[in-house]
């Protein structure tokens, strides 16, 4: 396998890539560029301004859910189309992100992440004064392809700028977004809906869009693209050592978040409980966000490990909710488990798939947001067949039995694709 891009120290420095010379890219630009004297220091602020475009995606993803009586009352429609909106910003992130990566590989990273955060801004402008459906849906599979644009360059873009022996901290500060974003993006469109009118909250998103944007076009340093000769083709990066395993392990974990998170509400109701959709979703986010943090301390030390004690710790989750279903604190209890184990999911496959990359790493990364979005397609379906089956309680005996595959793959994929170490 070639060199990975981030594997730079040691010699001359470079910028980004292997066979760039930082001497080479600093004098033909007053941007902002990865430099090897600040090698040694973390970019926060440019990694928390990554975060905040992956927290603005996630909300802007599932806004619609959190809305779907307001914007079917306004625009005298039923909510079965309304939830078709949800549907067609994952279509569009499913169908454009791989071909639109692969073309842009040679770009400069900077200019091609602000495009894409323009591009983003003004389709969801559009969804925010849209007269009708017809154009809310255009819009909405507009903005899902920007957005798999942004999340299939985030990844590798975090480490190109970060110092190579904390590139695991780094993602962990860049992914953070992702579980804020499920925890209280949604909730916070619906609450600003519920004061004003729905279409304020699209319209907030993309204020704080453009905000975010200014800060990135300011503080964000850039990195070049991918050089003709490290190229590999669309097949070729996708048969590399190493990224089919991730990417299945990534659509199975997924799929089995996303089953029992979508359709938490009936769950719920067969616990008799009391425990509402809200409180428990709240308590998986904050305990999501120390999930985070806690990759963030051990995932360059010991990756393998904790991807192991995660999917291990996210199926617990799964059994205690099946079989401490009647119990208010066992259920809690899950929650916590839950959102722990797999609000730091999403930084260490991000890592195990940048790694298995190498220098290709942008094209194998736009295949996350693919594998994402057809898991949260598909649990949408299995939620509705499982229910219709049987009650509520069917979800965490799902959840258990798609955890189990998920841990067993992360066993079978340990020497291709997930390294003991960095």
């Amino acid at each position: 396998m070639t060199e990975s891009p981030r594997q730079f120290d040691g010699g001359p420095r470079y910028v980004g890539d292997i066979g760039q010379p930082a001497a080479h890219n600093v004098t033909t630009s007053s941007t902002p560029v990865i430099d090897g004297p600040d090698e040694r220091r973390l970019p926060l602020l440019a990694l928390i301004s990554l975060a905040l475009i992956g927290f603005i995606l996630l909300a802007m993803e599932t806004m619609p859910a959190g809305l779907l009586p307001d914007i079917a009352a306004g625009m005298a429609t039923s909510e079965g189309s309304v939830g078709l909106l949800v549907s067609a910003y994952a279509l569009g992130t499913v169908i454009v992100t791989v071909p639109a990566i692969s073309l842009t590989r040679r770009f400069r990273r900077k200019p091609l992440l602000l495009i894409s955060i323009v591009g983003l801004i003004l389709a969801n402008a559009i969804t925010a004064i849209s007269p009708d459906m017809a154009v809310s849906l255009v819009s909405r599979f507009i903005a899902g392809s920007f957005s798999g644009v942004i999340w299939g360059m985030l990844a590798a873009y975090a480490i190109r700028i970060s110092p190579p022996a904390r590139s695991g901290l780094a993602l962990s500060i860049m992914s953070i977004g992702a579980p804020l974003g499920f925890a209280f993006g949604t909730p916070l469109g619906a609450f600003i809906g519920g004061l004003t009118d729905w279409r304020w909250s699209f319209a907030g998103l993309s204020i704080l869009g453009l905000l975010v944007g200014l800060i990135i076009l300011v503080c964000v340093p850039d990195a070049p693209g991918l050089p003709a000769a490290t190229r590999l083709p669309l097949r070729s990066v996708f048969r590399l050592r190493g990224v089919p395993i991730v990417l299945i392990v990534i659509v199975v974990w997924m799929l089995a978040h996303s089953t029992i998170y979508t359709y938490i509400a009936p769950y719920l109701r067969t616990t008799s409980t009391g425990i509402a959709p809200d409180l428990m979703l709240l308590v998986y986010g904050i305990a999501s966000l120390g999930g985070v943090a806690l990759v963030g301390v051990f995932l360059d030390r010991h990756p393998r490990p904790l991807l192991h004690l995660s999917a291990a710790t996210f199926t617990a989750a799964g059994v205690v909710l099946l079989v401490g279903h009647a119990s208010m604190p066992a259920i809690l209890i899950a929650a916590v488990l839950w959102g722990v184990s797999f609000g730091g999911a999403a930084p260490q496959l991000q890592n195990a798939l940048t790694h298995a990359g190498g220098d290709n790493a942008d094209i194998a990364n736009s295949f996350l947001p693919v594998a994402f979005n057809l898991a949260i397609f598909g649990a949408g379906i299995l939620g509705a067949l499982l229910l219709t089956a049987a009650d509520g309680l069917i979800l965490p005996a799902a959840m258990t039995v798609l955890g189990l595959l998920t841990l067993a793959l992360t066993g079978i994929g340990r020497r291709t694709a997930f390294a003991a170490r960095h």
